[in-house]
């Protein structure tokens, strides 16, 4: 009887090894994000949330006085660093983000946005993202949204999200924002979340909000804030504790 025993446990054990070792990961960064530029103050600024380990480090780049970029879906981390190149060129939104994805042949995967120092973004939500939307075969995607919302001098973009309502939720809270360029991307992401943001859950966030160095200032820091956090069942609780030490350490 003990050795049946041994024997039952041992074959319970295997079996639940085997389920953790078949189950599906999703690589996407499937996500919701905001891009923006402030003119008053320069600052550019980038926020995302993920169910996927470490977007805050994947999704946003951006240099002052020059764009901000939001990488995500099959993030290709190779558009933030082009795209700045590009702005810097003298190149718009739009044709930064037409080049960037012609020039990649995985670009069905992708969804990207770009914002300049002139206030005009651009977003692309490749072919695959959207139609994984109604795939039935594609359980993790299957009945979520992609897509975006511009405004003025600000973008949100998402996929596998609860709805539209996410990103329209997103724009409206940024647009009538108070205080500080993180805060309004805070109460952005904040927002997104209040409509049922991705359709996975939570687990990580970030900001990244940079700006010019004033003339004749000692202080060599454009990234005014550069926060993250890369896995928790509610990030946003922790990145509004660092958001408050960020900022306190610029007053």
């Amino acid at each position: 009887m003990k050795k049946l025993l041994l024997c039952l446990v041992a074959i319970v054990a295997a079996s639940a090894r085997l389920v953790v070792q078949s189950a599906p990961v999703d690589p996407w960064f499937s996500t919701f994000s905001i891009i923006a530029f402030d003119p008053a103050t320069k600052d550019f600024g980038v926020a995302v949330q993920s169910r996927a380990f470490g977007a805050g480090a994947a999704v946003p780049y951006a240099k002052a006085g020059v764009g901000a970029v939001a990488t995500q879906a099959s993030a290709n981390r190779q558009y933030g660093p082009k795209a700045i190149a590009l702005l810097e060129q003298g190149l718009s939104p739009a044709e930064v983000v037409k080049k960037i994805t012609d020039e990649d042949q995985g670009r069905d995967t992708r969804q990207v946005g770009v914002i300049d120092a002139k206030g005009r973004s651009a977003v692309y939500t490749g072919k695959r993202v959207i139609e994984r939307n109604f795939d039935k075969n594609d359980p993790v995607h299957f009945g979520g949204y992609a897509g975006h919302i511009t405004g003025t001098n600000f973008s949100v973009q998402g996929n596998t999200l609860k709805s539209e309502d996410v990103l329209k939720a997103m724009a409206a809270a940024y647009q009538s924002g108070k205080g500080t360029m993180a805060d309004r991307l805070m109460d952005a992401l904040d927002a997104g979340q209040s409509k049922g943001g991705d359709t996975r859950g939570m687990q990580s966030g970030g900001i990244l909000v940079v700006r010019p160095l004033a003339p004749n200032s000692e202080s060599t820091v454009e990234r005014i804030v550069d926060i993250r956090v890369d896995d928790a069942p509610n990030p946003f609780t922790e990145l509004r504790r660092l958001l408050g030490l960020a900022q306190a350490r610029n007053r």
